[in-house]
């Protein structure tokens, strides 16, 4: 038993290896690419971070002040050092990149199942609505990298664990090792697919939030005579939030040309919720058509967007007294056993 362990064990290592020394210069700069957008993404968190921080702090005076200025210098700290490391991997230094991801890339590339199969379609859908047509395609790479990689050497190590245990005659301990290890690296591979998810189901219910104060903007500054493409922009950079940022990338294609139409279903696509895709489709029927039309359909359609996020709060509302009750009924159940052990215990003294 524990020589077919050690064997399992030596496979992944070795597997594991050959794959990392297969890498082409291909593989390093595709993951490169992935590691600088990240950066990027984590200096946009870092400063947002640090605006509403301040902003809701913003006018006190004493111990307050003094820890908005630190929380605001270590956030200008990190972001430096970021910077750093961005610069670093555009000169082409790799140090910042982890060797234990890169097998997964040569594991697409040189298997076609796995580089373009049903989880690679799965991924890309996900990751062009969490981070657009222009780096959809690096951060498929680099998470299924993730999920494939990760799940080999983890194996080989646990196993290589266990065998060191059960040779030391901890059999239980080796043997606990071995199968909880390994059912919780293959847990964690599924979670950093399942977390993908997660954050694309996140990101719609932001925007769905969002819409109604977005459409009643729209709505305000198209009949009070704006044209809607310069209403389109106000309302943009207005806030930072995701549906705003996405209304950004649709004004910048205006900006560049690109077709109204086009812009407009590209809108669609990113944001992939039926209020985005009722509000660009009918700015897209009403191009032609002047503003008062266009505003009543702005307002008729703020209105109903309140009263859908009315409706949202009182499901969500519903939904934590539900689960509030979990909680509670756990709390009964604790003082009813604390009442009855006492009587159930002077009663077999009797």
């Amino acid at each position: 038993m524990i020589y077919v362990i050690l064997l399992i064990a030596t496979v992944l290592v070795i597997m594991w290896l050959i794959l990392l020394f297969r890498t082409t210069k291909e593989d390093w700069i595709q993951a490169a690419y992935a590691k600088v957008f990240d950066n990027h993404q984590a200096i946009l968190k870092l400063r947002l971070k640090a605006l509403h921080f301040s902003e809701k702090l913003n006018g006190y005076n004493g111990i307050i002040h003094v820890i908005v200025e630190k929380f605001q210098r270590n956030s200008n700290m990190k972001i430096l050092k970021i910077e750093k490391e961005i610069e670093s991997l555009h000169k082409g230094n790799l140090k910042s990149i982890s060797i234990f991801i890169m097998p997964g890339y040569v594991l697409q590339r040189e298997a076609l199942a796995i580089g373009k199969g049903n989880i690679h379609k799965i991924i890309m859908s996900k990751c062009f609505e969490l981070y657009g047509r222009k780096h959809a395609a690096k951060k498929t790479k680099q998470l299924l990298a993730k999920i494939l990689s990760y799940p080999i050497i983890g194996v080989a190590v646990t196993l290589l664990l266990g065998v060191i245990f059960i040779a030391s005659d901890k059999t239980t301990i080796g043997t606990a090792i071995i199968g909880v290890g390994t059912l919780l690296v293959l847990v964690l591979a599924y979670a950093m697919f399942d977390e993908l998810g997660d954050l694309v189901k996140k990101r719609r219910r932001a925007i769905i939030k969002q819409f109604p104060n977005v459409v009643s903007k729209l709505a305000l500054l198209v009949t009070s005579g704006m044209i809607m493409d310069r209403a389109w922009k106000e309302t943009a950079y207005s806030q930072e939030n995701e549906l705003y940022q996405e209304m950004r990338k649709t004004s910048n294609e205006l900006d560049n040309l690109v077709t109204p139409e086009s812009a407009y279903s590209n809108f669609i696509n990113r944001c992939n919720t039926k209020e985005s895709a009722k509000l660009a489709s009918a700015i897209m029927q009403n191009l032609s058509k002047g503003n008062a039309e266009i505003g009543r359909l702005l307002k008729d359609m703020a209105r109903e967007a309140w009263l859908e996020r009315r409706h949202i709060a009182k499901r969500d509302a519903e939904k934590a007294n539900s689960k509030l009750m979990i909680p509670t009924m756990l709390l009964f159940l604790a003082i009813l056993v604390m009442l009855m052990v006492p009587v159930a215990l002077n009663f077999s003294g009797i």
